[in-house]
């Protein structure tokens, strides 16, 4: 597997490069037939660390942050407000031919808003659904309200080039033709970078986005590992052989960095998640 691997530093020399290098492969080679990406920068000093940061993956869930920074500069647009409702239902269009498809329930890991459908949720409530508890239903509801393309045109705003929200969960006939959302960790990394700094959309869209962010319910790969005084404002995504976690942490010395991991090619989630975070805790231990 060829590795693309950089690192940026001012105040680490040479040697603690090659100790963390050594330090992140020797976990990825603990899965020699998988593929790994992880992009890090400290926001505080500019410092950043690549590794195959150019690679495209599934997106997973993680496409739902991109989905939720939309939402947000388009209700600081005036095309909505967040405390609109808007009708839950389960019917979606295939962007394959129009076609209808519907979820089923036993398949998303947020599974209270089926019990909502014909009734009207605010907008807000369904963005938490979606980020919290990665709801595949509210994604797809909020899809419909912001459509993709928008999503894209804003994310090359903000310099990810190659990030793709194609579409909604569960279009099994745009997944048969190959048309899945991806990403790369270097696009995740410069997407986490812009809330937290304020400049996806504006100071206090980034500050609500970062409490839901905070709010997440999975929270086994990134801060898994770490101390109980770190916070992290998160989005993870897993489906077959692929398993992610992008998000951004929050020292308690008031320093934060955008940590992004992707991977794929391991089929048990828990062999995937274990490697995962023992990076996060390798990159946490390097920043200290």
């Amino acid at each position: 597997m060829t590795t693309l691997l950089t690192f940026a530093c001012m105040a680490l020399n040479p040697i603690d490069t090659t100790v963390l290098k050594q330090k992140i492969v020797t976990e990825f080679n603990k899965q020699p037939q998988a593929v790994f990406a992880v992009a890090v920068k400290d926001l505080s000093s500019g410092n950043t660390f690549l590794y195959n940061d150019q690679l495209e993956f599934h997106a997973a869930s993680t496409m739902k942050t991109p989905v939720l920074v939309e939402a947000y500069k388009q209700a600081k647009e005036g095309k909505f407000s967040l405390s609109d409702s808007m009708l839950v239902k389960n019917s979606f269009e295939s962007i394959v031919d129009g076609s209808l498809y519907s979820l089923d329930s036993t398949d998303d890991s947020e599974k209270d808003l089926y019990s909502k459908i014909g009734a009207r949720l605010p907008i807000s409530d369904l963005l938490y659904k979606m980020i919290t508890k990665s709801s595949n239903l509210a994604t797809n509801l909020i899809i419909d309200l912001v459509k993709a393309p928008n999503v894209n045109a804003s994310m090359r705003k903000l310099g990810a080039s190659k990030i793709q929200v194609l579409r909604g969960v569960e279009d099994g006939k745009a997944y048969a033709k190959g048309l899945n959302n991806i990403t790369t960790a270097y696009d995740l990394m410069l997407i986490m970078e812009a809330i937290a700094n304020g400049t996806a959309v504006d100071k206090k869209s980034g500050e609500e986005m970062i409490k839901i962010l905070m709010d997440q319910y999975f929270r086994d790969i990134i801060l898994a590992k770490l101390p109980t005084d770190v916070k992290a404002a998160t989005k993870s995504g897993n489906i077959t052989a692929v398993c992610h976690d992008s998000g951004i942490v929050f020292l308690p010395d008031g320093r934060k960095y955008v940590i992004v991991l992707l991977s794929k090619g391991i089929p048990q989630q828990s062999v995937a998640t274990e490697i995962l975070s023992t990076v996060s805790r390798i990159v946490y231990d390097h920043l200290q």
